[in-house]
Formats: C-alpha cells, structure tokens, sequence
C-alpha cells in the first residue's frame, strides 16, 4: 500500500508518547485514595505510565499492559512492579478476547488512521464498534477504537478511563458518535486543555479526557484550560470531582465547553428557541475544485504567457490573501493578475482537442517531468491534465480562516480550488442579502463552534459544517453590503464592522437585546481569542 510505503514509523505505530508530568496527573487523578485498582494501560508503550507508578510508590493491585510494538512491549516488561503483566499484542485484539475488567485504565493511544490499520486490526476495531452499538467509518482513528474498547472493559458500574488525546475529539465530525457515547457511557467527565502544545513537534493540540462512571443518572462535564502540562503539579484533582455543565446528548461539538454554563445555555436557546435559520437552508455548500496539484493548474499570468496558454487559463482566485473584502469584483482579480500572484486556472480539453505542438503539449509535458501525472488524483483520470468539476458560485467560503471566517461574492465570476468552499444559492435567496447577514457576532460564534481549530491558530470549516452555522437572514440585510465592503477594504476592524451590523441584523430584525448581542460577541471573541494564542 503506497500509503503505508512512504508512511514514517512514528506515522505506523502513532509512537509519540506521553510527558511525565501528564502520566503522572492521570494516575494521580485516576487511582485517588484508592488501594486496589486493577490498572491497564492499552498501549504502554515504553513504559512512561509504568514508570511513575513506580516512582510515585502507588498502591494497586494488579497492572496490565498492552502493547504492540515488541521492543517498546520489553521496555514496558523491564520495569519493576509486582503483579504486572506485559502483553506484546494489538489492543484491540486483547479487548475482544479478554475477560478481564479494569477500574482505571489509563494511556495515550496511537493517533492511526485506518488507512495505516492491517487488515486485521481493522476486522478487530469494527468489532470493538459493534460490541458499543456504534458504527465503524474508515474515516475513524485509532483512538478513537482505543477509548471505546476502553471503556467495554470497565467492571460492571463504577471505573475511570484516563487518555491523552487530541483535541480532535472536541470538534470532528467522525468523533460525533464517540462523543454520544461518552455522554451515556459516563457520569462525569473532565477535559483539561493546554495553551501551549505538548507535543510542538507535530502540532498536535492534545488535551486529557478524564471519565468515571458510577451509580447515579447525572451526566455531568467541566473544562479546565492550563498554561502548559507542568501547571498539572499544582491542580487539585478534587476540582474534578464535581463536573457543573449539563451534558448534551445529541453530541454538539464540545468546543461549547470551552464555554460557561450561562453562555452555553444561550447559544442552546438561540439556536433551539428563536427561529433563527441555518445558513444551509440558503446555500449549498461545497468544496472548491479539486485539480490534484494546485501548484500545477493555478498559474501566474508570466507561465500564461511563457506557454502560451491564454485559451486555457480561466480566472481564478485560489487563495484568502488575494480576496480583501466582501465582494470579490474584476477589478480585484484584475489587481492579482498583474502581481505574481497566481491568478489563473489551466482548464485543458481531452488530449484529442488540444492542438498538436501547441504550448499546451509543452506544458503538460513540464508537469509530467515533475511526476504531477503520478499523483493519486490524476493518476485516476482519463486524462491526467483534465480537471472535473468546473463550475463556478456564487460566493465563496474560505476553508481556512485567521482571524475572523469570510463570506464572499464572486461578482468577477472566477474558479476556486479546494483552498476555498465554491457557495451556491437556493432559489429566491439575495445574494447581497445572505452574505451581508453573516457578517454579525452570533454567525461569527457560530462559525467558531461548527469548525475545527488547528495548530497556528487555523479554524477550519468543512462544507457540511458551514451549512450548519446560524444565519439572521433578511433581505433587508442587503442594504448593509455596500458598508461592510467599504469597511473591510479600508481596513477596518472586524469589531468596527460588528459595531454596525449586529444592532440591525441581531437587534432590530431578530429581536435580541443588548445584553444578548453583547453576549453573542464575547462568545465569539473567547472562542477565537483562545484559538488564536495556538498560533503565537
């Protein structure tokens, strides 16, 4: 598989393994007072977990350990704990076969996707999936089978499950059902975020989901945010005994806890009780085109010229920097064309309709001697150079945003690649109207809880997640359009921008009050403020 071939070992194992301060604080919190815990660490690695049992003198009973990586596995072996049992095996393998039960189990599972699975592990993860009442997608992570089969080998009632694990857990839509399952699973959850990355290497923002389950109905969830992992020293794990907000059994992102409880009881009701629409009942939404090597296709107009290729370069606008405002006119394409910005599209025919010795021939021939025809994405066309997909919307979305999320009109009519969302509107809806309403702090909330953030302070939104984002439309809004535009082209802030637009897109046409927009922006602005710090 030429997936797993060029694949690193740490990329195949998920071998990133767990700070001593964050091993420490999850046995702390997880073992508690306790004396006789049957213990298991599903990927144990080369022992970190282990290890501060054994510096830390923690009493248990018994401690087992999995892992598949056969000299991590003797690693993990060679440390000196009594009544321990070391397994070199797949987890999920020993989680279906096993039928031992743990109170506390406790790790940092590989981050695997399925793609990098044999075929048996994955034969073993669909069955772990089965056994919780859940659907396996090959979309699903490794961790994600590790935290479920975790949690199937708790004793009957009560047990913890302690992980490190990334921060996708909050935000993505593969996880949905992991964190439905969670919300029934257990009673009370913790999750502890970090300001500043653990693991900087790999950007990967992680956090620690702590879970115990026990006799009660209440479902209970806290979040904690830290400086870094050392600040774990001086936090008392009896703030995590009690976990205050409602859990949400219909699996909302969990970026809503990032929130206080007054916060998330509002945006609950705006989106539940005042009627206000979603943007995909205005729109469909959906990714921009995909042409396999956007280096290759999106051109200057200097490869234009040196090529010859003025029949086959249609405009385009292919990245959040060429687009300063709201309405993206000619006149600003026109603008990226004469700089070196990348400007256009080459959209060529099938090879019988390209002219012989044309500059076209000379082009593809260039691509080809940089292995663009390998790619996965051309290799499975008909025509390597032929990009599918051409068709241009109405208002662009970019896919990746800094410092605010942007709706734009595509007045000059130009391509998109998958750098941004190609926006197309349903009958009957105002263009200048539905892109003016976005532009208000509730939208902008929204936005912020639909997505996902990444390491640099990136937010992300897939196509389905933007349709999901709440839209205060009215065809009035259209008259705001041309004041946002001129606003954001002078460079004023988004803050000034809101100032304007939220008294008659969320005060006057929908009915909030002050106190209720003043509360929508501070959401937005928490929200986006804390994904921000990530890229500092």
């Amino acid at each position: 598989m030429k997936l797993i071939s060029t694949a690193s070992s740490e990329k195949l194992r998920g071998g990133f393994y767990t700070p001593a301060p964050i091993a420490e604080f999850i046995l702390r919190w997880g073992i508690n007072g306790s004396v006789n815990a049957d213990i298991l660490e599903p990927s144990c690695g080369d022992g970190v977990f282990l290890e501060q049992i054994q510096k830390l003198k923690l009493p248990y009973n018994s401690i087992t350990g999995i892992e598949l990586d056969s000299e991590e596995a003797e690693k993990s072996t060679r440390i000196g704990l009594k009544n321990k049992s070391i397994f070199n095996e797949d987890f999920h393998t020993y989680c279906n076969n096993t039928d031992n039960r743990f109170d506390l189990i406790v790790g940092n599972p590989p981050y695997i996707r399925y793609q990098f699975f044999d075929s048996r592990q994955q034969v073993e993860a669909e069955d772990i999936f089965i056994k919780a009442g859940l659907k396996y997608s090959k979309l699903t992570n490794a961790w994600v089978s590790f935290v479920v089969g975790s949690a199937l080998l708790l004793k009957e009632g009560q047990g913890k499950i302690g992980f490190v694990l990334p921060a996708e857990i909050l935000q993505v839509s593969y996880a949905k059902q992991l964190r439905a399952f969670l919300a029934h699973f257990f009673n009370k959850i913790n999750i502890i975020s970090f300001e500043k990355l653990v693991f900087p290497n790999i950007q990967q923002e992680v956090v620690l989901l702590l879970c115990e389950k026990d006799d009660t109905d209440n479902h209970k969830i806290e979040h904690i945010e830290l400086k870094n992992a050392e600040d774990l020293a001086t936090l008392d794990v009896a703030r995590l005994k009690s976990p205050k907000k409602h859990l949400d059994f219909n699996s909302n992102k969990w970026t809503f806890y990032f929130l206080d409880q007054q916060e998330i009881d509002f945006l609950e009701n705006i989106s539940k009780n005042r009627n206000i629409p979603i943007l995909g009942k205005y729109a469909n939404v959906e990714v921009g085109i995909t042409t396999g090597s956007n280096d290759f296709f999106s051109i200057p107009l200097s490869l234009v010229e040196k090529y010859g290729l003025e029949s086959y370069a249609k405009p385009l606008v292919g990245r959040s920097v060429q687009v300063n405002s709201v309405i993206f006119t000619s006149g600003d394409w026109e603008i990226n064309r004469m700089s070196k910005a990348k400007s256009h599209l080459v959209v060529f025919p099938e090879k019988q309709h390209l002219e012989e010795k044309s500059g076209a021939w000379e082009y593809i021939a260039f691509g080809e001697s940089l292995g663009i025809h390998k790619g996965y994405k051309c290799g499975i066309r008909n025509d390597w150079f032929v990009v599918p997909s051409l068709k241009i919307s109405d208002a662009l979305f970019i896919r990746r945003n800094n410092l605010y999320p942007r709706l734009i009109i595509n007045e000059a009519r130009v391509f998109t690649t998958d750098t941004m969302h190609r926006v197309f509107l349903k009958p009957s809806t105002n263009i200048k109207a539905f892109t003016a309403s976005y532009y208000n702090s509730l939208s902008l909330a929204f936005t912020e809880i639909c997505g996902r953030s990444h390491g640099g302070g990136v937010l992300e939104l897939m196509p389905n997640e933007a349709e999901q984002i709440l839209l205060p439309y009215n065809v009035d809004n259209a008259l705001l359009l041309e004041r946002i535009d001129t606003a954001l082209r002078k460079k004023c802030g988004i803050n000034e921008v809101l100032k304007i637009t939220n008294q008659v897109i969320l005060k006057e046409n929908y009915g909030l009050t002050d106190k209720e927009i003043n509360l929508a922006h501070t959401i937005w602005q928490k929200l986006s403020a804390r994904r921000l710090n990530r890229g500092k």
